[in-house]
């Protein structure tokens, strides 16, 4: 499902193939520093700054402002399904209650209402939690962040999926972590291919720190982790005494098919003798949550549920960082949360639930169009719930076709694997954030520059040949023939053979 291509251009700079159709010369934002402006400050640099690559998120959001480009990429969900009226209600009610509170610091670890929103939006995930092992964060990017900073000294090695969430990368790189992905299935990860990893790793004496996964529906991948290899996983955690690092983002966001159980709970339930637990402390899972799917990414509010001993690591990174989250946007989740429906439910709830219709109908819009638009020509994933579509394009540079996709934008594969070259025949769709109209007229963009490209191709190999009708003859190209396939080999690869072996059963279109 998902094929790796290797590809011999290194990433070269993603953001300088978007520069390009980013906002113009009026945009105050300034460019990245030229070679040398950078050889002045070279000297004061960190090491660790060496590693710090910029993060597709960062190239994305910056598109998201232009009203002329239908974006596929971010990783956003659609806010202006949040009434403005309650907006407003919610701000005057903070302001009226609570002015000193919210324009004060907050408690590093979180303001308990804010804990009690978040123990209440696990437990409809079925995971049961202690408040006192949970610290509220500047979004679930955050907690990556202080996990790292908290467990991985230079060269300490992450085992993650392939692909993996892109915005992972950046922060894997800056803490100079050794990333080992294992390619998933249909399934997620394949526990069998982690242990292998795991054995291969332990000869060479070398003991990740934690193994990083998105369980539900997979950013970018779409997947979920089966069942049986959750379980699985939770037993090779404990049995090689591993901590696991659970992004779930997403939970709560199912289309179809039946929940399943956290890594979270599953290590619960055992407890610290393996003997059956209390059903709310996990030993070796690190949960992350967010209300950005759910609520609003511009809350910037996330959590971790963590083992005590690691929970006290994160609070003291946290407090070197920010010391605390806004107190501002902790009391406006608890006064939403406190909101209920006519008929007595939880405003918050109710609100999900029509997301779920809303994305589900937008999901299967963006399966419509594939077909319609590529059909044979792609491969792409069929996520039973989440925000993201990951779509295979064989014989095709993601990268290269982003920076020629005029008026739409979508998330390159390359940024979701450590190395910057895999993947490169993918991409990551977000068919959550924008309308019907717009996801059909995006993927409808994106297959007019892949025919053109295509039309191009054929056209030189064409003109190629009949330049060229018999080697015995010792014709050469003509010097407009060379100038015109030079100008060509600027704007496309030629297909490459597919590696042996690279492509998992389970492909789905």
């Amino acid at each position: 499902m998902f094929g790796v291509r290797a590809n011999a251009r290194v990433e070269a700079g993603m953001g300088v193939r978007y520069r390009g159709w980013m906002p113009g010369r009026d945009d105050r934002r300034r460019g990245r520093p030229a070679a040398h402006e950078l050889a002045r400050y070279e000297a004061l640099f960190a090491a660790r700054t060496r590693g710090m690559k910029s993060s597709a998120m960062r190239e994305m959001m910056a598109l998201t402002e232009r009203p002329d480009v239908i974006s596929l990429a971010g990783g956003l969900p659609d806010t202006s399904t949040f009434a403005p009226e309650l907006y407003a209600k919610l701000m005057s009610q903070v302001a009226t209650d609570s002015t000193a509170r919210a324009l004060q610091y907050g408690p590093t670890e979180g303001m308990a209402g804010t804990i009690e929103c978040i123990v209440e939006v696990m437990a409809q995930e079925g995971t049961s939690v202690d408040p006192a092992n949970t610290i509220v964060t500047t979004g679930g990017q955050q907690v990556i962040d202080l996990v790292c900073k908290a467990l991985i000294d230079p060269g300490d090695v992450i085992v993650a999926e392939a692909p993996t969430y892109p915005g992972a990368v950046p922060t894997f790189g800056a803490y100079q972590a050794d990333v080992v992905q294992i390619e998933m299935d249909a399934d997620g990860m394949p526990i069998d291919e982690l242990e292998s990893v795991l054995d291969r790793l332990a000869r060479e004496g070398r003991r990740p720190k934690f193994i990083y996964t998105i369980p539900n529906f997979q950013n970018p991948g779409g997947v979920t982790m089966s069942l049986p290899r959750r379980r699985r996983l939770v037993e090779v955690a404990r049995e090689r005494e591993l901590l696991v690092l659970e992004d779930n983002p997403y939970g709560l966001l199912r289309y179809e098919g039946e929940p399943l159980p956290t890594l979270y709970s599953l290590d619960a339930s055992l407890g610290a003798s393996g003997g059956g637990g209390d059903g709310v402390s996990s030993d070796l899972v690190i949960y992350l949550g967010t209300f950005s799917k759910i609520l609003s990414p511009g809350l910037r509010l996330g959590w971790a549920v963590a083992p005590h001993a690691v929970l006290e690591k994160l609070n003291l990174g946290k407090q070197g960082a920010d010391l605390c989250c806004s107190p501002m946007t902790q009391l406006f989740v608890s006064a939403y949360f406190a909101e209920r429906t006519a008929g007595g439910r939880p405003a918050w709830i109710a609100y999900v639930e029509g997301l779920r219709d809303l994305y589900r109908r937008r999901r299967d819009v963006m399966f419509e169009a594939l077909a319609e638009h590529f059909g044979e020509a792609a491969s792409w994933t069929r996520p039973q719930g989440g925000l993201f579509v990951w779509a295979t394009l064989e014989g095709v540079d993601t990268t290269d076709l982003m920076g020629r996709s005029k008026g739409v934008a979508f998330v390159p594969g390359r940024s979701a694997y450590m190395d910057g070259q895999s993947g490169s025949s993918s991409m990551r769709l977000n068919f959550a954030g924008v309308p019907e109209e717009d996801i059909r007229e995006g993927i409808k963009r994106i297959s007019a520059i892949v025919e053109r490209d295509t039309a191009l191709l054929t056209g030189a190999l064409s003109r190629s040949a009949r330049a060229k009708p018999s080697d015995a003859t010792g014709a050469t190209l003509g010097a407009g023939d060379e100038a015109e396939n030079a100008a060509l080999a600027e704007v496309l690869e030629l297909p490459r053979r597919p590696e042996q072996g690279s492509t998992r059963a389970g492909r789905e279109r």
